[in-house]
């Protein structure tokens, strides 16, 4: 019914202006309306501000008949957004504009949005030059002042708010790797000019690689947390030719992650599966031509066997950090200790000696530890750190003595026992480090 009104009064409004040409052909329309488009393939930066923009100002406008709200379990209000046919005035430097928001639902079932903002035609220039800058503007620092992120997948239209805690002060992680880490993330960010300068495309593919549980997707969000930047995520699965490997980057958005989770197990499958993936195709996408296509992106594989991936993979300018997630360490149980129980000065307590002993001597993710740290028996309060540590001491020696009797012989595992900080470093540029 919606479909059928909207293509009523779209037939009216263009019936009645060819009759105003016919019988007033002197006449002129004095406004000027811009058709703002969803798009996927790239995205309409334009219409992602607008998204955002419009409920910061006069929403609510006597003409209003209805309005979206809508408020997830981690937010602190509840958010307002446009509905179909709703209309919402703004000024700018004396210019009067007008915002209209149309959903249209065809009979194939695809759907369309799209914002129309009409103004007088005099102010077409200054619309163009200086409003919709200013309408980008604002999104952005509505977006960093709410730390409002978007998780996206690539294969779906799906897209919801990315929530995840996790930062670079609560991730299980030796101190120095972090700050390798994050020195490396804000040296990328600030340095437009300098890949401009030499020639590359403004982006930095990383690979995360360790054993399972080692907190590998609690680092992306930690850095998507930190950059502020939305994240993809890519299930080469879903992918059946080097075509569509290149759509897939034309829709991703600038100051983006663009997450491949499992590269080796999906290289696996896509073999299995016949698809027309091919080696040339993926390198194309990581430094050929069409990687250039957008700005300041970051690409982050990861996988539990960095020895079954394509040695042209691994190359600098195609992943060019590769961090290595270990076992838990002593470190890394200090960090979750104070996560989960608050104690900040566990080198004190009594017990923690012998749990950094078995940490340095056992096989065990730091997804491991968490789960014995939330576990409570019925009749332990859930303050008791000394039942809680305990009961990490039993299920250390439980795992010692299972590592003692099942030796893992498959060297990607074998690379987890190493404690030592491992983020390698690979770029071309002189103010470049690797360990």
């Amino acid at each position: 019914m919606n479909f059928i009104v909207e293509e009523l009064m779209l037939f009216i409004s263009t019936a009645l202006n060819y009759l105003a040409t016919l019988f007033y052909p002197g006449h002129y329309h004095h406004d000027l309306t811009f058709i703002i488009r969803q798009k996927s393939t790239p995205p309409n930066q334009v219409y992602d501000a607008a998204e955002l923009y419009l409920p910061s100002i006069e929403l609510i406008n006597p003409s209003t008949r209805t309005i979206g709200v809508s408020k997830t379990p981690r937010q602190e209000a509840v958010k307002l957004a446009m509905e179909s046919g709703e209309q919402i005035a703004d000024t700018f430097e004396d210019i009067n504009l007008n915002w209209l928001y149309v959903v249209q639902t065809f009979p194939t079932g695809q759907v369309t949005r799209r914002f129309e903002l009409t103004f007088h035609k005099k102010h077409k220039d200054k619309v163009l030059t200086s409003y919709l800058r200013h309408v980008v503007t604002q999104a952005e620092a509505i977006k960093k002042e709410e730390k409002i992120l978007k998780l996206r997948s690539v294969n779906s239209p799906s897209r919801v708010d990315l929530e995840h805690p996790a930062t670079f002060e609560t991730i299980a992680m030796e101190p120095d790797q972090k700050t390798k880490i994050i020195k490396d993330l804000d040296r990328f960010v600030r340095r437009r000019e300098f890949y401009k300068k030499v020639g590359k495309a403004w982006k930095r593919a990383y690979l995360l690689y360790g054993p399972p549980g080692t907190g590998k997707s609690s680092l992306i969000a930690a850095m998507a947390n930190h950059l502020k930047f939305d994240v993809y995520e890519l299930e080469l699965d879903g992918i059946y030719s080097d075509s569509q490997l290149k759509s897939v980057l034309l829709s991703t958005a600038n100051r983006s992650i663009l997450v491949i989770e499992d590269i080796d197990f999906s290289a696996v499958n896509a073999r299995k599966r016949k698809c027309r993936i091919t080696v040339s195709g993926l390198l194309n996408f990581m430094d050929g031509l069409w990687s250039s296509c957008g700005d300041e992106r970051i690409i982050v594989f990861t996988t539990n066997h960095k020895d079954r991936l394509e040695p042209a993979l691994l190359r600098p300018g195609r992943m060019d950090v590769h961090i290595h997630m270990s076992y838990c360490t002593p470190y890394a149980f200090k960090v979750l200790a104070s996560n989960y129980l608050g104690v900040q000065d566990l080198d004190r307590h009594p017990l923690y000696g012998e749990i950094a002993g078995l940490l340095e001597s056992t096989e065990v993710a730091p997804a491991e530890v968490c789960e014995e740290l939330l576990k409570r028996d019925d009749d332990v309060d859930d303050d008791d750190v000394d039942a809680a540590l305990e009961g990490v001491v039993k299920f250390l020696k439980l795992k010692k003595l299972e590592g003692d009797n099942n030796i893992i012989d498959e060297p990607e595992f074998q690379e987890g026992k190493r404690q030592d900080v491992d983020v390698s470093v690979n770029d071309d540029d002189s103010e470049s480090s690797s360990t």
